[in-house]
Order: structure tokens, then C-alpha cells, then sequence
């Protein structure tokens, strides 16, 4: 049975906070176990297990804070071991509220909220319990993280009302130097989070798309012009800002479509970094969108879902890719929910990964 102390080399633990009894305990654990403890001077018990990595370390890491509805860690995804497996590392998760306005055709909350009397329509979670678990995370979680706040809802799905992130949740960050705060969104209202100056505290993540593909399928989404000079505003003002360029659609004409929107996001700003996907759909999401027009480009498989075929993907990612290096000298760029397969074939390592999720 493979524990953490019977491969002990390599292994990187999370030190405990007040006592050694934690990591003594987990080092007896096998991957996939769990022990569960309430640090001195915590309201909330936490679970701890040992966790493989996509570089083939592990490390001890806290799989929730109480029942894990507010924070939790993102371990869908196996780790990857074939080259059809799909790559994907765990992150922390901040599930303060679920839902999204935008409505866009191929969302995945069209499968995950299917049973919701209210569908995908945004809802914040019970204030007073989300305040609680992150306060404990911040002060009992030595290790920095980055804790993904758009991974249920757009982050700022609630700007200028008495929820909103950055009134609610950013002063809570604000208040200590170890974790930042991952906002993800497509919205271009980012008032809130210029006036919230939290440089060092917080990094914005912004979705993107070729103008003719956000205008088809992601209806009620601002320009993606609007969401570029919204970008603009937050790296004019310090911020660290990201892009996603995903979910990548072979439209016609795509390579200029796409060409196109390099040139409009290198006019503004210079992300730190830039993580790509190509479309893909899980059964249930596919089964649960009203508009199934972007079905017909995905004609291949993996174990995250059905997606663009393996030789059109590739095309894509290395026009994108060639166009970054030799026309902006940009090389930091990741991949997701892509396979091994694909890493491989686009001569980057996967082990290595710089995507949108973690520091």
C-alpha cells in the first residue's frame, strides 16, 4: 500500500500550522485517504489527504474546509497516465455562489445545474457561512494558494449589489499576504475591483473568444472588445491579468478570426499568462442546451467529454502558438482539459503546467 511515508523522497507536505500531530498522522495515509482535524483556534474541522501530482510529486494537501461546500479541491480529473487521458491540476476552489447570466451555448452549468428549479441564474451562497470558511482558510492555510472563485458562477456576476466579490469577499483577502484570490469572468464591469486596490491580493482572469464566435454562442456576454479594454483597465492599474482563449471554435476563417483577436489583446496589454481550449461538451451539457449548433465540430473523444478532432485541435493550438512567439515573443501558455496526447504533440510538457488555475 503506498503511503506518504513509504515514499517519502520528493514529497512535499504542507508544514502543520500549531502541531505535528497532522502531518505524523497523514504520513500513514494512503492516496486516497483522508484525515480529518480542527487547528487551535479554528470554528471549522478541515480534511487533509496526500495527493499525486501532475509532476509525479505529492503533496499533503486540504481536500475542504467543513462540509466542502464553500471550499473545496478541484480533483475531478484522475491523474493522467495514458496519452487519451486528459490533463488537469487540482486547485482550490471557492464555491461562494453558483450561476451565470451570460448564457452561453456550450456551458457546462447547463448539465451541473440541470435539476435547479432555477437552471443556471445566479445565487449567492449563504453569507455568513461563506465569510466563516474563508476566514479559516486564510488563517490556518500556510502554504500560498490561489483560490478560484469563477469556477461555478462568472466572479463578478454580482458587481454593484450588496454581494458583490469585491465588497464581500476581497477585504477578506486584504487582510493577510499568504493566498490570493483568482477572479474568472467574461464580464467587462470591473469598477468594483479597480476601486477594491488589490494588487497584491487578487489576479483576474479574463475568457475570450473570436468576436464571430462570442457573438454566436455566448449571447449575453459583453463585446469581447468591452472585456479586452476592461482587461486594459486592470494591468494599467497593477493588476496581474490572465486570459483564456477558450473554448477555440474552427469556425471559417477561423485562423484569421483568431489572428485577429492576438492582435486586439497585444494592442492593449500583455498578459502574464494565456491558457487555450478547444470546445468540447460533456454528455450532459450537450444533452441540456437549448442551442446544439456547436455540436456538429466536435467529432472526437476523452475522458473529459467529446471535442474537435485530434488533427483539427492540433491545428489550431499551433497557429495560435506560432503566432504568439513570432509576432509577440509571448511563450508562456498552457493548455486545458487537453490530453497528454496533445501536450505531446504541441512540444510542451505537461508536467510543467502554467494554466489558469494555480500560481
Amino acid at each position: 500500500m503506498m503511503t506518504m511515508s513509504n515514499i517519502r523522497n520528493g514529497i512535499e507536505m504542507i508544514p502543520t500550522m500549531e502541531t505535528g500531530a497532522v502531518i505524523t498522522q497523514l504520513e500513514n495515509v494512503p492516496l486516497g485517504g483522508s484525515i480529518t482535524y480542527k487547528p487551535p483556534g479554528s470554528s471549522i474541522s478541515m480534511k487533509m489527504r496526500p495527493t499525486l501530482q501532475i509532476d509525479g510529486s505529492i503533496k499533503g494537501l486540504i481536500s475542504q474546509i467543513g462540509d466542502g461546500s464553500i471550499i473545496t479541491l478541484f480533483d475531478k480529473t484522475p491523474y493522467p497516465n495514458e496519452k487519451e487521458d486528459v490533463v488537469c491540476p487540482h486547485f482550490i476552489e471557492l464555491k461562494w455562489a453558483n450561476g451565470c447570466n451570460f448564457d452561453c451555448a456550450w456551458c457546462y452549468l447547463n448539465g451541473t445545474f440541470r435539476f435547479r428549479p432555477c437552471g443556471k441564474k445566479p445565487y449567492m451562497k449563504d453569507r455568513e457561512r461563506v465569510v466563516s470558511h474563508i476566514r479559516q482558510y486564510l488563517e490556518h492555510i500556510p502554504i500560498p494558494t490561489l483560490l478560484n472563485s469563477g469556477e461555478l458562477s462568472d466572479s463578478l456576476a454580482f458587481e454593484g449589489t450588496d454581494n458583490a466579490i469585491t465588497s464581500m469577499i476581497v477585504p477578506l483577502f486584504k487582510e493577510q499576504s499568504t493566498h490570493k484570490l483568482l477572479i474568472l469572468t467574461k464580464s467587462a464591469n470591473v469598477k468594483g475591483v479597480l476601486g477594491s486596490d488589490a494588487q497584491d491580493h487578487l489576479i483576474a482572469s479574463f475568457s475570450l473568444n473570436a468576436p464571430g464566435v462570442s457573438s454566436r454562442w455566448e449571447r449575453k456576454a459583453p463585446k469581447v472588445e468591452d472585456r479586452i479594454k476592461a482587461a486594459k483597465k486592470l494591468f494599467d492599474a497593477g493588476y496581474e491579468v490572465r486570459l483564456r482563449i477558450d473554448p477555440m471554435v474552427p469556425i471559417d476563417k477561423w485562423k484569421q478570426s483568431y489572428g485577429s483577436l492576438l492582435e486586439k489583446i497585444f494592442d492593449n496589454l500583455t498578459p502574464e499568462r494565456i491558457t487555450m481550449g478547444s470546445l468540447r461538451g460533456l454528455q450532459s451539457t450537450i444533452n441540456h442546451s437549448t442551442d446544439k449548433s456547436w455540436v456538429e465540430y466536435l467529432d472526437d473523444r476523452s475522458n473529459w467529454g467529446k471535442k474537435i478532432s485530434f488533427p483539427r485541435r492540433a491545428e489550431m493550438y499551433h497557429y495560435i502558438l506560432d503566432t504568439l512567439k513570432d509576432d509577440y515573443s509571448f511563450t508562456k501558455v498552457g493548455l486545458c482539459k487537453e490530453t497528454i496526447g496533445m501536450w505531446e504533440e504541441i512540444g510542451k510538457d505537461y508536467k510543467k503546467i502554467q494554466c489558469n488555475c494555480i500560481l
